[in-house]
Order: structure tokens, then sequence, then C-alpha cells
């Protein structure tokens, strides 16, 4: 076993910033941008719409199963379960590429190369429209879903087994614009959505900014943030960074000295966010 060492014993060091971060446009730069890098393109909405397709055709597999059964409270409480889990799932992806690896990892470069330049221009999120922000994840789910549902189909699996795989793959795809409402001016919401994030059923606005306080190192979660606390309280992902470190000598991106390129830019023209112990402050 590994004596887990505290990870401020490791001393920093300062490294370069990834090629996508040295290549993020300023906020002046974003406002002059070409509106089409923000608008959803024909191919990212037949994405959107193919991953939606693939979640209602799971979904109505469980209803009709449910309805053949007469009982639809096993299907539900799969739902809720999914849920659970999927804002789990959210959190441990997102300390991935928050932490390991580049825009030149195999499959998931992009995806790390997006979540690093947020960092740099959080605000950016609320301006992009929503094929343009779901189109990553739901073509994710528009090529999985199906196969795990045939072979759910092919197993004679119960309702809940459908129940579980289509709210997993919806909350997993929804969770993006839940992180974009997390971002989002209050007076921008759409209606009921602040009330949501009140509740704890959508990762609140104040949650999530606790994330963007360097090192960037809490609150991953991103669809509730219901494992937010757990999480963090328990210094699971330290625990994690360490096991990896003693494993194969790779340090996490979030312990060490946070280059200023990597840092939030609220310089010019984009909406900066001043972030306080209990309060997302807009200015």
């Amino acid at each position: 076993m590994y004596a887990l060492t505290p990870r401020c014993t490791l001393p920093p060091h300062r490294r370069a910033p990834p090629p996508c971060r040295a290549a993020s446009p300023t906020p002046a730069a974003l406002a002059r941008a070409d509106p089409d890098e923000l608008r959803s393109t024909w191919p990212q909405r037949a994405w959107t719409l193919a991953g939606s397709a693939a979640v209602l055709s799971s979904l109505s597999a469980s209803a009709s199963l449910a309805a053949d059964s007469g009982s639809y409270a096993e299907p539900l409480a799969a739902a809720l379960a999914a849920y659970t889990v999927a804002d789990l799932a959210t959190g441990v992806y997102h300390w991935l590429v928050d932490n390991y690896g580049d825009a030149s990892t195999p499959l998931v470069g992009a995806q790390i190369a997006a979540f690093q330049g947020h960092h740099r221009h959080p605000s950016t999120i609320t301006r992009r429209e929503p094929c343009n922000n779901l189109h990553a994840l739901a073509r994710a789910v528009a090529l999985a879903l199906p196969a795990v549902e045939a072979a759910a189909a092919a197993a004679h699996a119960p309702a809940a087994a459908h129940a579980f795989a289509g709210t997993f793959a919806a909350c997993v795809v929804l969770s993006q614009q839940f992180h974009a409402w997390a971002h989002e001016k209050r007076r921008r919401l759409p209606p009921g959505v602040e009330a949501l994030q009140a509740a704890g059923v959508l990762v609140s606005r104040a949650q999530h900014a606790a994330h963007h306080r360097q090192p960037y190192s809490t609150n991953y979660c991103i669809l509730s943030g219901m494992w937010n606390g757990v999480l963090d309280r328990h210094k699971v992902f330290e625990a994690l960074e360490m096991v990896v470190f003693f494993r194969t000598g790779v340090r996490p991106r979030s312990w060490d000295e946070t280059q200023a390129a990597w840092m939030e830019d609220t310089s010019g023209s984009v909406t900066a966010v001043a972030v306080t112990d209990s309060s997302y402050t807009e200015r």
C-alpha cells in the first residue's frame, strides 16, 4: 500500500501551457470572432438529433416493457439511480480531462483542449447555441447507446435496465447545458432553472463557481453537483492523484503553479464573473 503523502509537500513546478492554451483567443478576439464559431452547424444539429433519438428510443423501450408488466416503480427508481450516477460520472470525467493529457491525446484531445480553454474564457459557453454545445456528447450517445440497447434487448433485460441506460445518456448530454446555465447571468436563465439550481436538482452557479478558483481542483461534478461535497470532503480525487503519481510519475495539472495563460481572462468585452464564498457576483 502507498502512503498518501499530502500533495502540498510535493514541490510545484511550472509547465508550459498546452497548445490549446497558447492559441486561445482573447475575450476581445472572441467578441470579433465569426459568429459561426458559436452557432450550431447542420452536422452538429444532426448529431444532437441522433443522440436525442437514441435516448427517446431507449426510454420508449422502457415504457413499453413497464406497461406490459404493469409496474413503473422499478424503471422510475432506475432513472433516479442513473441521474445520481451520471453526476458522479461527469465529475470523474471532468477531473480526468482537467488534469491529464493535452490536445494531442487520442480520442479525447479535443475535449481536453475545450475544458482547459474553458477555464480561460468561462463565459464563452453561455454564448454557444445548444447544438454547438451538446453535439460532442450527443454523438457519443448516438454511437454507443444503440449498441447498449441492442445488447439489453437480446438479453431480455427488464424495463429498469432500459430506463437506466436512457436516463444516464440523457443526463450526460444535458450536463453540458446545465454547466452552461451555471455560468449564465440570473436574468438570462430560462424560467424555473434558478429554482432547480437552488433545490440542488441542477448544479448551482455558486457551487460551480468554486471550481473556477485556482487550482481548479474541487467541485468537478456538473449535473446536479450532489457528489461534490462528498468527493471534496474526503479528498477522493486527491487520493487518486497520489495513486496515479506513485504508479506513473505523472502529476495532475492542479498540483502545478497555475500559468497566467491558464487563468480566467477578465479583460475585454466578455462578462467577468467575480466569485465570493457564497455567491456568483456578476459585474
